[in-house]
């Protein structure tokens, strides 16, 4: 089997390689900016490793892998305008760097390529594999919706929660493993494995990230600590938290969520304070292992020999173990 690094590589090699026209500049230097922040390209490489796992090469599948990728990076480039972020891999996000304007225009090109590359599988299974691309990206969008959706209540439940960051995040791992094993020849029981794997990581790397995004270090994580307490996200660990507090430390709470104009350090600090009072950072670490465990059971499942499971054990190991 082929380990992460060297499919990983061969996603960065295939991003290299991938020709965009020259101009106008202002519409394809964006999307060549934001694709070379390179990333753990764990979507494309999941992709490569799927079908690796049922054919035993990962080949067929880089254009589909390239365009899962390139989605991706198109759905990060949105995000970062409606989240008004102004750093994505330690850069300047392109809405920053160009213009709003620029960002969305560029991130609609990003989707045309994307389903260009991904025209490009064979044909036997192109209607299959654009079937699982057509729902998965539907389904980010509507995840996306439910995020800025609520901001604005105080109501959400954990199970509304997880709902959203499934559809955000989740499906796309799970539509990325599925279209591997699609191109890899895989029976419809092995594909649907393949995609529940993604979705288990898929949940328990966005956990992760809303604790990196409370607790990391802001060196490795690649963009400013405290991002989603300042922006009002309505995540896991604020879920949590409202949920134990009482009295006093309720009180604080929201009126932490409802200070814009507070002091930003201040309230990052009071409120990442009221997570691990509550036990919410203890609650998301918990449930982080849940899934990475699912994750594990669905593969010790998977009906082909052990020694061929190692990449995707691989990345669920890598995945566990990051920093950012």
């Amino acid at each position: 089997m082929q380990s992460f690094e060297k499919l990983s590589n061969r996603i960065n090699q295939a991003v290299a390689e991938s020709g965009l026209p020259a101009g106008p500049a202002t519409l394809f230097e964006p999307i060549r900016y934001t694709m070379a922040a390179g990333g753990k390209r764990v979507r494309p490489v999941l992709a490569l490793a799927a079908c690796n796992l049922f054919c035993g090469d990962a080949e067929r599948a880089v254009d589909a892998a390239l365009g899962i990728e390139v989605f991706h990076n198109f759905t990060l480039l949105h995000d970062d305008i409606m989240d008004d972020a102004p750093l994505r891999r330690g850069r300047p996000t392109v809405h920053e760097r160009w213009s709003p304007n620029a960002a969305i225009l560029s991130g609609d090109a990003m989707v045309i390529l994307a389903y260009e590359l991904m025209s490009q599988v064979d044909p036997s299974v192109l209607p299959a594999v654009l079937a699982v691309f057509n729902r998965v990206a539907m389904e980010v969008c509507k995840g996306q919706r439910y995020d800025m959706d609520f901001e604005q209540r105080t109501d959400v439940s954990k199970s509304e929660y997880l709902r959203m960051i499934e559809l955000k995040c989740a499906v796309l791992l799970g539509g990325a493993a599925r279209i591997g094993a699609i191109i890899g020849g895989a029976a419809e029981a092995e594909a649907q494995k393949l995609y529940d794997f993604g979705v288990a990581l898929g949940l328990a790397f966005q956990l992760q990230d809303d604790l990196l995004d409370t607790y990391g270090n802001p060196e490795t994580f690649g963009k400013a600590i405290g991002g989603d307490i300042l922006a009002g996200k309505k995540t896991f660990l604020f879920i949590h938290a409202l949920e134990r507090a009482e009295g006093e430390i309720r009180k604080r709470l929201l009126r932490l969520l409802r200070s814009p104009g507070s002091d930003p350090q201040q309230k990052i600090a009071e409120t990442r304070a009221l997570y691990t009072e509550t036990g919410a950072e203890r609650a998301v670490r918990d449930l982080v292992f849940v899934y990475f465990r699912q994750a594990e059971m669905i593969l010790d499942n998977l009906t082909v020999d052990a020694a061929r499971k190692t990449t995707l054990r691989e990345i669920s190991d890598t995945l566990k173990n990051r920093e950012r």
